[in-house]
């Protein structure tokens, strides 16, 4: 049976996926379209948008691997579009995105139900947009309800992966560029790409030996800080849960 750490290792990919794939939809798209944004505009406005309508400086503050011009560049421009009216916008595409994606998954109702105590009692301490996002009221329907609470699950890891990268001394493009080289839920996506992608300017420095140790060991500090928010599920939930997780990696 799954100890906490070991549910935390397993479930990281396909929730990573599953709650951050709709952020690159064409549901996300249409919504581009039609308020006229581009799409770092509605991500940053969307996502970021729980923390209300602040300056571009706090947005840079959550927003780790993303270079702070793009951060600002992007928040301001998305300001036609109101904070509040934001998240709820991007909350939707979520939704939807999980209706289409994991409508014809009949395990969605349980994995919603096995999520929903682990979001509800994990501290959101150093996690602003965890914060935000589990106040944000959940959908009724099983599969827009499953990657909505993956979605919240995600921006957890993701703020204590921001933080470990921190408190290892790395800078946020360190980190990025050394991705590839350990066992992170990227895969085989190259730091290059990734780097490219969060518009970190090029050229881009070869990470050293030193700095590709540092970023692995912040992986498993993430899987270590982790381990204590699945700790509320039992071994046999736990179980479930990663079985219940295997139809999303890789698909």
């Amino acid at each position: 049976m799954a100890d906490a750490r070991t549910t935390a290792v397993q479930v990281k990919a396909p929730i990573g996926q599953y709650g951050g794939g709709f952020m690159v939809s064409r549901e996300a798209k249409a919504v581009c379209e039609e308020y006229g944004l581009g799409p770092r505009e509605f991500y940053f406005r969307g996502r970021c948008g729980v923390l209300g309508e602040c300056h571009a400086d706090v947005v840079t503050s959550v927003a780790v691997f993303f270079p702070p011009s793009h951060v600002e560049e992007s928040w301001n421009g998305g300001r036609k579009l109101p904070a509040e009216q934001a998240v709820e916008l991007y909350a939707e595409v979520c939704r939807a995105w999980g209706r289409r994606k994991l409508g014809g998954h009949d395990g969605c109702a349980r994995i919603a139900e096995l999520l929903q105590p682990v979001v509800d009692q994990a501290s959101p301490v150093g996690a602003p947009l965890f914060a935000g996002w589990r106040a944000v009221p959940l959908a009724d329907d099983p599969p827009a309800r499953a990657v909505q609470l993956m979605h919240v699950v995600r921006e957890l890891r993701g703020a204590l992966h921001g933080n470990a990268v921190v408190a290892a001394g790395l800078h946020p493009l360190e980190a990025t560029l050394a991705t590839g080289h350990d066992t992170t839920p990227f895969g085989e996506v190259t730091g290059e790409r990734i780097a490219r992608f969060f518009q970190w300017p090029e050229p881009y420095a070869t990470p050293g030996p030193d700095v590709v140790a540092r970023r692995a060991a912040v992986e498993e500090t993430t899987d270590d800080l982790m381990a204590p928010v699945f700790s509320v599920l039992d071994d046999s939930e736990t179980d479930e849960l990663i079985g219940l997780l295997r139809f999303g990696h890789g698909r």
